[in-house]
């Protein structure tokens, strides 16, 4: 998880295996880690590349920490939040551990 906080912090891409109905690598703008409405610990990303199990492209994805491995950061930076992004976890995420 300290990969993840350094890579907000610094706003780097990520790379990381997620294991899930489509198993694979995901390249991701990592906006937040905070927990969501199960109660879970979860990654709330910008998806950019890789594997997705709803092949919708670009977009907001919610990713759990319990199915992420494999964690790489970037060399590459995003400068901005992406557009529809709350800091305080808006009515999706409570409990933000660490954000953009």
């Amino acid at each position: 998880m300290g990969e993840l906080f350094s890579a907000i912090g610094s706003m780097h891409l990520v790379r990381f295996y997620y294991n899930d109905a489509a198993p694979g690598y995901r390249i991701v703008e990592p906006h937040m880690v905070a927990y969501n409405q199960r109660n879970s610990l979860a990654l709330s990303a910008w998806f950019l590349y890789g594997e997705s199990a709803s092949n919708e492209g670009p977009g907001w994805r919610e990713y759990l920490l319990e199915n992420i491995s494999d964690v790489s950061i970037l060399d590459q930076q995003f400068t901005q939040p992406r557009p529809g992004y709350k800091p305080d976890g808006g009515k999706t995420f409570h409990n933000v551990q660490c954000a953009v």
